[in-house]
């Protein structure tokens, strides 16, 4: 078992003991995955989200020194509203996509945690004078998800005042209770009580693959290092998450993000798909199509093994192509475009 240098060591361990079975600093399964999926799809389930990490902004300048960079209006994120944004290039292209919420005086960032040292250095190259510190508080806190028809039920046993709407969230002595949708939540604790915590929810064990199997059916994309500067924000549907604000002032790749927005040159989009083949598709892989012409048609942003066989992703797609043609790999196999749970404008 390799450990997770942003994992606290007595949250391992307790997870260890737990059956927990842990690679390379992440929960892969707790005795069998494929049982855990299946219980994912149907049934309520709790999953430790170390696949995550989490940076802290903090300081009296924090609040403008992230409007100044991300894609969404920081100035919404309050003790009561969480937000998903991103971090851009200067030609727009993503570099990370971001759940933040405030704890306190401090903003967290969750991202995944291949990026997060990466991505606290380069967010305090920006940091000049400002009264800003960033830090990985990774070994600090615990993230949970909870997800499944009875996730409000079992929440609502032990604590009072539930989030009533996606993004919305509150605080409970400490650990910080968001509201991915209505059958899932996100839970960011102190690692001191990780355990009282997890051993309170209760319910089923499972993976992390679990939980970014059901990112995948909420159309929520996670970049990654090999998906890194490929798409801008909108192309991630990210306009329909919720994750740009059009408004706002300037920030990295803002003119272009506005320039997609207002005269509609968005010719790519991110759909939900499903693909059935005995070899595991891979971030990052082309897709293609007939009227391209040996041409990449799209990529994919994120995979996991579905419940019932196969995979399934999130695919970034020529919209002209899905509209006339099969788009498949480059072996042949054929996706099959499935309906997104919202609408692209």
């Amino acid at each position: 078992m390799k450990a997770n240098l942003t994992m606290n060591p007595d949250w391992q361990n307790f997870l260890s003991q737990q059956h927990a079975y842990i690679a390379e600093g992440v929960v892969q399964h707790f005795g069998d995955f494929d049982a855990e999926l299946k219980i994912t799809s149907y049934d309520t389930v709790k999953c430790d989200l170390s696949q995550f990490g989490t940076l802290s902004v903090s300081g009296e300048e924090a609040q403008s020194f992230l409007q100044n960079l991300l894609s969404n209006d920081i100035r919404l994120v309050d003790d009561s509203h969480a937000q998903l944004s991103s971090f851009n290039t200067a030609k727009g292209r993503m570099l990370a996509v971001f759940l933040i919420w405030r704890d306190g005086e401090n903003y967290l960032l969750q991202l995944p945690a291949t990026l997060a040292e990466a991505l606290r250095k380069k967010l305090s190259m920006y940091v000049l004078r400002a009264k800003v510190k960033i830090t990985d508080v990774g070994n600090e806190r615990v993230t949970l998800g909870i997800s499944g028809p009875g996730a409000t039920e079992r929440l609502g046993s032990f604590y009072q005042d539930l989030p009533a709407e996606d993004m919305a969230c509150v605080s409970h002595k400490g650990v910080n209770l968001i509201r991915i949708n209505e059958t899932r939540y996100l839970l960011s604790t102190p690692a001191e009580q990780a355990v009282r915590l997890w051993l309170d929810i209760g319910v089923y064990p499972v993976g992390s693959m679990c939980w970014d199997w059901l990112n995948i059916r909420s159309g929520i994309p996670v970049i990654v290092p090999k998906t890194q500067e490929e798409f801008v924000p909108q192309m991630a549907n990210l306009d329909a998450l919720g994750g740009i604000n059009f408004k706002k002032g300037c920030y990295p790749g803002q003119e272009i993000v506005a320039r997609m927005h207002y005269l509609g040159k968005l010719k790519r989009r991110m759909y939900l798909a499903h693909l059935e083949c005995a070899e595991t598709p891979q971030v990052g892989e082309e897709l293609f199509s007939a009227d391209m012409q040996g041409q990449p048609s799209g990529m994919i942003a994120n995979v996991a093994p579905a419940p019932n066989g196969g995979y399934d992703l999130l695919a970034v797609l020529q919209t002209a192509s899905v509209d006339t043609h099969p788009i498949h790999t480059q072996a042949g196999v054929a996706l099959e475009i499935l309906p997104l749970p919202y609408a692209l404008g």
